[in-house]
């Protein structure tokens, strides 16, 4: 698992032994940033990453120049991971790790006055958490009109076309993982 572009192009990151953590393959994590490109510039903005893992999502995003991202991961080995990638590819000054269950971190991050230009959010395929959190962000401050969500799912189970605001603008499949994006809708 490497960065693909930007500042870090080229680092490599740590993953965990095992199956509890699903990275997202770098020809699909190529794909998204591809997509987004077309509708997001990711220069300076505030990115959420949402059940981050090791982070490869998140750290892709400041690697192409957003300003902050926020990682939310419940896995203390997972997280531990996340840390040393994070110090390895030197963006510590631009993170923010909050290592507990992502809707408790949620709540805390919807009291506060930030929002977030671009939501990224890949749990475990049979997560609850897959209408959970889309709805918990769909319905509070933590995205606004330009936000885009981006929901990383398995192929085979497709996600509802809307989450209250929150509507489905693509789906593209790659093997077994799909990758869902969603915007708000125009009033």
């Amino acid at each position: 698992m490497r960065v693909i572009a930007g500042t870090c192009r080229g680092k490599s990151l740590l993953s965990p032994p095992g199956v509890s953590t699903r990275p997202t393959s770098d020809r699909v994590k190529e794909s998204l940033f591809n997509i987004l490109a077309n509708r997001l510039d990711l220069t300076g903005i505030r990115v959420l990453d949402i059940c981050a893992g090791t982070g490869g999502l998140g750290i892709e995003a400041l690697s192409r120049g957003a300003g902050f991202c926020c990682f939310l991961e419940a896995d203390a080995s997972a997280g531990t991971i996340l840390k040393k990638n994070i110090l390895h590819t030197g963006y510590g000054e631009k993170a923010e790790i909050l290592m507990m269950d992502a809707l408790k971190a949620l709540h805390i991050i919807a009291r506060r006055t930030i929002d977030f230009g671009l939501v990224l959010f890949d749990p475990p395929y049979a997560s609850a958490l897959y209408h959970q959190i889309p709805d918990l962000l769909a319905s509070s401050r933590i995205i606004t009109p330009d936000s885009v969500v981006v929901i990383e799912c398995s192929a085979r189970s497709a996600l509802p076309e809307s989450f209250g605001r929150l509507s489905r603008f693509d789906r593209r499949v790659y093997g077994d993982t799909a990758l869902e994006f969603f915007a708000v809708e125009a009033l």
